[in-house]
């Protein structure tokens, strides 16, 4: 009987253990309501740091870091349904893409499609272990998947929009970008781990 009180402790605390960051907080529907709705405008409002570049349809944004920030903090049963709000939302006229592209015409929306399954591949994989982003490396490594599956998206998209090859799509939508994404994967894996650092620091959770 001991025995099993001990095991039911045990796995009480593990699964109380916090996840991703957004186990952290408080509250349950409402919570996770709020989580997706502020994911997806978090998303929306780094669209707007938009720099166009003059050789390429692709502009400079800070949506690939958001995108994936969000699928690490979220975890991918909120970041999924929160990227498919950013999707919908934006495919229906909300003025929330990039250099306020509207609808699904436009050369660039397959990467929006890549951020959908960005955020859940990478939320999946954060939710797997709770070490996932306290640890730098593998935070790079998560950041560098996520991007990775972006990529894997927008540049055929991209491609078919432009009629171009895949060589040259890469040339427009990749080689341009490789340094700043290096930079984002960066900055994340100095800041997720330090957030954790003082989550575990703070006062015990009950």
């Amino acid at each position: 009987m001991e025995e099993c009180l001990a095991m039911s402790s045990s796995s009480f605390a593990s699964t109380a253990r916090p996840v991703v960051l957004a186990d952290v907080l408080p509250g349950g529907l409402a919570r996770d309501a709020a989580l997706v709705l502020g994911g997806a405008v978090f998303v929306g409002l780094t669209a707007q740091l938009s720099f166009p570049l003059p050789f390429t349809p692709v502009p400079v944004t800070g949506q690939t870091f958001a995108v994936l920030l969000v699928g690490l903090s979220l975890g991918w049963q909120r970041a999924l349904p929160s990227m498919l709000l950013y999707l919908v939302a934006g495919a229906a006229g909300v003025p929330w893409f990039a250099e306020g592209a509207r609808g699904v015409g436009f050369p660039t929306f397959g990467y929006v499609v890549g951020f959908v399954l960005a955020a859940a591949v990478v939320g999946w994989l954060a939710a797997r272990g709770s070490d996932r982003t306290r640890n730098p490396v593998r935070t790079c490594a998560l950041m560098v998947l996520g991007n990775l599956v972006i990529y894997l998206v927008g540049v055929p998209w991209l491609a078919a929009a432009l009629d171009v090859s895949l060589t040259k799509a890469v040339a427009l939508g990749v080689t341009p970008f490789l340094l700043g994404d290096a930079l984002k994967v960066a900055l994340a894996a100095a800041v997720l781990p330090a957030t954790w650092r003082l989550v575990d620091s703070g006062p015990p959770r009950h």
